[in-house]
């Protein structure tokens, strides 16, 4: 009797004690270390271009000319891109840019939430034929947008605006994020939502303390897209934006070219200096676009 009792007690602390033990590490097979080099290999190829240009940005039109757009910069050439922040005023028009596309990243983000939250789960009547508009939407082609909008900018007093670009924009990004949380808040557990309305939640209140903390994730991968996708449209700032005081880095870029004042060292310190902020801004939220992606179903 003395030894069950001795076995049944001891029977949970043995139970605890292979709970508490560390996983044992899988070793690596051949196999994956052959896809690591794989992916090794595709990530140099993809940065090759990223390189050249970062190597003509930092050469001379002589150096250039001399050994071609491929050979590393013998030293350290600022000159283009002092030329080109100069000429273009590049601190002028990144602000522009940075503020067109963080204001668009938060706008089209809330107004996707609001409408997301009145298809996906206030099921409202015609919710298919909404989508399926919205999506419709999400394939049209912005030169057959650009007359209209810009005879409505016209009318309104929006034309060669800041504000007029980014309402455009707030408009074309929330038809996409709409469509997508549309899906996602369709498969919201409806116990949660009945849960908030017997504590007395009203229908703000269960939309900014229960929907929105749940899908936080689909909402920063949205606030990261907005933002990158925002900062390299050319088309519609390039009609809007007349001015050299509203131009994007974007706009400022195809303006030199056009006219051709830049040669290819000045071109490349051009790009380098366009593309620097998009590196940065995606290296910052990472985490969190990585986050937003593995993030799964919603429990």
């Amino acid at each position: 009797m003395t030894t069950l009792t001795t076995r049944t007690a001891g029977a949970p602390a043995e139970r605890q004690r292979r709970s508490t033990r560390r996983p044992r590490r899988r070793r690596r097979g051949p196999s994956a270390y052959a896809v690591l080099v794989g992916l090794t290999a595709l990530a140099a190829i993809m940065l090759i271009p990223f390189a050249v240009v970062v190597f003509n940005a930092l050469k001379s039109p002589a150096e250039y000319s001399a050994n071609g757009p491929l050979a590393p910069p013998e030293g350290l050439y600022l000159q283009g891109v002092r030329d080109f922040w100069e000429r273009v005023d590049f601190g002028r028009v990144l602000f522009n840019s940075a503020l067109i596309s963080g204001s668009v990243a938060v706008g089209a983000v809330l107004l996707s939430v609001l409408n997301a939250y009145a298809l996906g789960i206030g099921r409202v009547k015609g919710r298919m034929w909404v989508l399926v508009a919205l999506l419709m939407a999400n394939t049209l082609p912005q030169e057959a947008l650009v007359y209209p909008l810009f005879y409505l900018s016209k009318q309104f007093g929006l034309y060669d605006t800041r504000l007029g670009v980014i309402i455009v924009f707030i408009v074309i990004q929330s038809a996409f994020g709409t469509y997508l949380l549309s899906s996602v808040l369709s498969t919201f557990p409806r116990p949660l939502l009945e849960a908030a309305r017997i504590d007395g939640a009203g229908r703000w209140q269960i939309l900014w303390r229960v929907v929105v903390p749940v899908v936080r994730p689909t909402l920063s991968v949205l606030l990261v897209f907005f933002f990158i996708w925002t900062w390299n449209e050319f088309l519609i700032p390039m009609v809007f934006l007349q001015s050299n005081d509203n131009q994007t880095v974007s706009v400022a870029l195809g303006v030199l070219h056009g006219q051709r004042l830049m040669d290819a060292t000045m071109s490349s310190a051009a790009a380098l200096l366009g593309l620097i902020p998009t590196v940065v801004f995606f290296l910052i939220f990472q985490r969190t676009l990585s986050r937003g992606l593995t993030a799964g179903a919603i429990k």
